[in-house]
């Protein structure tokens, strides 16, 4: 018998921090016919809100530190800010949703990130496992999960975490339910050969382009962990994984499937 399909999209970057655009994909979002979940990031409120509070915002290689104080921020402005405005939205555009972290039904297991180069990136998660059937559960009903960033290891406490991440564990697991499409949605039309063109998308990445692609230099910083975090996921059981632009979910909503960059096993 075959799976449902399930979409998955993260938001982050850009998209969540301007109104207009957060609404236009939210808007095409909620148009979007069967089963969804969306995984959302707000690093810069987090980091604007830290500012205002007199927290000192502590980055390396464009990970955020996480200290006790740091994380009571990201408490407010991820679970509690960012993922209201998008779960009250949803809801004006007539999508049942329901927000949460990974605390909530025990949804997304894990544990603190150890020591790395001897640094300590403080309350950082890694995700150790994805309660499939809490989330297929709530699915089921009709609701449409909307995941804020967070995690949680089952003795109380609460972890910063990579929405990526999440989102790729989260499509992991839930492909043993479902066949899934797992959609990274940022302010760029897909990778791009040339990033000064936006009309230069390369639609389609596998291993063997994806290697001379990064020997070029084509490929390279910020978009690594993204495109290895896609080839883990299909390497897990993920249907397909593509990288678009958010402006192009209205596509996805008509029908259209050749949007963005595709990566492929």
């Amino acid at each position: 018998m075959a799976k449902e399909q399930l979409r998955i999209f993260k938001i982050g970057g850009k998209v969540v921090e301007d109104a207009d655009q957060l609404s236009a994909f939210l808007e095409s979002f909620a148009r979007l016919k069967g089963n969804k979940i969306l995984v959302h990031g707000g690093g810069k409120w987090v980091s604007e809100m830290s500012r205002r509070l007199g927290i000192e915002v502590k980055m390396i290689d464009g990970r955020r530190i996480t200290d006790a104080d740091t994380l009571e921020v990201v408490k407010m402005m991820l679970a509690g800010v960012a993922n209201k405005n998008v779960v009250s939205k949803l809801q004006g555009y007539g999508c049942n949703a329901i927000g949460l972290t990974g605390a909530d039904g025990n949804a997304i297991l894990a544990e603190k990130r150890p020591l790395k180069n001897g640094i300590d990136y403080g309350f950082v998660g890694d995700v150790k496992s994805v309660n499939r059937e809490v989330i297929r559960n709530l699915i089921n009903t009709g609701l449409v999960p909307v995941f804020a960033a967070m995690t949680h290891n089952g003795r109380g406490d609460l972890f910063n975490t990579n929405a990526d991440t999440i989102a790729s564990r989260v499509a992991v697991g839930m492909s043993k339910d479902f066949e899934v499409e797992l959609n990274y949605c940022f302010e760029l039309n897909g990778v791009l050969k040339d990033i000064d063109n936006p009309a230069s998308v390369i639609h389609e990445i596998n291993q063997n382009n994806y290697a001379q692609l990064k020997a070029e230099g084509v490929i390279n910083s910020g978009m690594i962990p993204k495109i290895d975090n896609a080839f883990d996921a299909l390497a897990e059981g993920v249907k397909q994984v593509r990288i678009m632009n958010s402006k192009h979910i209205i596509k996805l909503a008509e029908g259209q499937n050749q949007v963005g960059t595709t990566i492929l096993n």
